[in-house]
């Protein structure tokens, strides 16, 4: 069996109203993938997606003639491609989705997983006011989740807090709220710093007190002093590298012991096998593993069989912050959006690979040529 051919598409829906995400000063008014799909001369065919794939084309031929299970070598290829030029993981991903079509198992299971499920946290975006955080809280909780992140979004952290603590009087003691800091990294048009220890200690002391469960980037992403500094002193789980673009990252953040919680994701950095690696590097650490997976339907499925797979959590990211930013409009291009059952749990289809069926119909529909 060889890879007969790497095809590359790019797809976009338009956001109407435009969505205020919060870690984005501007508001999105579009919403695009890049469809990764890797085709075999028998017929077979792995699908993944990512934000971007460009310029991948030029490099196709390094795998292209390969047998599709040599995923060590390929992915040796990719972390080399990575380093001199873009973030192109989507397509270790893609080849283990055609694995997993090839031995007939989910993706889970070739990792070494049994159970098919992991809790979700309700993973919020939007930029809101005390009263509207209020009620969006209580609104999923009463759909089933048991965990929920917010974020913060204004520059006053105090009125963040204020906020933060509403949530907590609104929800009771038996929900767990993360908050991510927003302070990791910038998008390219905005200069704002991040923050310097001393206001993270003050944040960290705040939302101590409010019992939450960890927060998430409150230094910048190569503060690596800082962050074992604030991990020292204070008394509240510290999350990050969400972004990291290389694994040895990863291995610097463990052994300076500047996070509790690794928050890879196998878009950015590792795809499905570098990642594992990490898992087990976090494990050994005693650190937990919980990658990052705002994103698209496909982003979400190979994050969540990765987490499955290795023993992940105990809690995975669901991107979702209705009416804004939903299955439906996250995962427009899947015939079936993902989604969490009553009790807050994602539970992976227990078809071959990643388990995902796409919509041909929508996917020309949005196709940008």
């Amino acid at each position: 069996m060889k890879i007969a051919a790497i095809d590359i598409t790019r797809h976009r829906i338009a956001l109407d109203p435009p969505v205020p995400v919060s870690w984005d000063s501007r508001p999105r008014a579009s919403f695009s993938v890049s469809i990764v799909r890797v085709r075999t001369d028998e017929g077979l065919e792995g699908v993944a997606a990512g934000d971007t794939m460009g310029g991948f084309e030029e490099h196709a031929d390094l795998f292209i003639g390969r047998d599709p299970r040599e995923i060590e070598r390929h992915h040796a290829v990719l972390d080399n491609l990575c380093f001199h030029h873009g973030r192109w993981w989507p397509l270790d991903i893609a080849l283990w989705d055609l694995r997993g079509k090839i031995e007939g198992r989910p993706v889970f299971r070739l990792l070494g997983g049994s159970d098919n499920r992991v809790r979700a946290y309700a993973s919020t975006a939007l930029r809101r006011d005390e009263a509207a955080s209020r009620a969006l809280a209580q609104a999923l909780v009463a759909r089933g989740f048991r965990a929920i992140k917010l974020r913060l979004s204004t520059d006053d952290w105090r009125r963040d807090l204020a906020r933060v603590a509403a949530v907590r009087d609104a929800v009771g003691s038996d929900i767990e709220l993360m908050v991510d800091c927003n302070q990791g990294w910038r998008m390219p048009w905005d200069t704002a710093p991040s923050w310097e220890l001393a206001t993270a200690r003050e944040v960290a002391l705040g939302l101590a007190e409010l019992d939450v469960y960890w927060m998430e980037e409150p230094l910048h992403r190569g503060d690596y002093a800082g962050m074992a500094a604030l991990r020292w002193e204070a008394d509240i789980r510290i999350a990050g590298g969400e972004v990291t673009r290389e694994a040895h990252e990863f291995r610097t953040l463990i052994e300076r012991r500047c996070l509790d919680v690794l928050q890879p994701d196998c878009v950015f950095v590792g795809g499905i096998t570098g990642l594992a690696r990490i898992a087990e590097a976090a494990h050994r650490a005693g650190l937990m593993f919980t990658p990052h997976t705002w994103g698209s339907g496909l982003i979400l499925l190979a994050n969540a069989h990765l987490t499955v797979g290795v023993g992940g959590g105990p809690w995975l990211e669901f991107p979702f912050d209705p009416p804004d930013w939903v299955p439906a409009r996250r995962d427009f291009y899947l015939a079936e959006p993902i989604e969490t059952d009553g009790e807050g749990w994602l539970v992976l289809p227990d078809r071959p690979g990643l388990g995902a069926v796409l919509d041909e119909d929508v996917l020309r529909e949005t196709l940008v040529r």
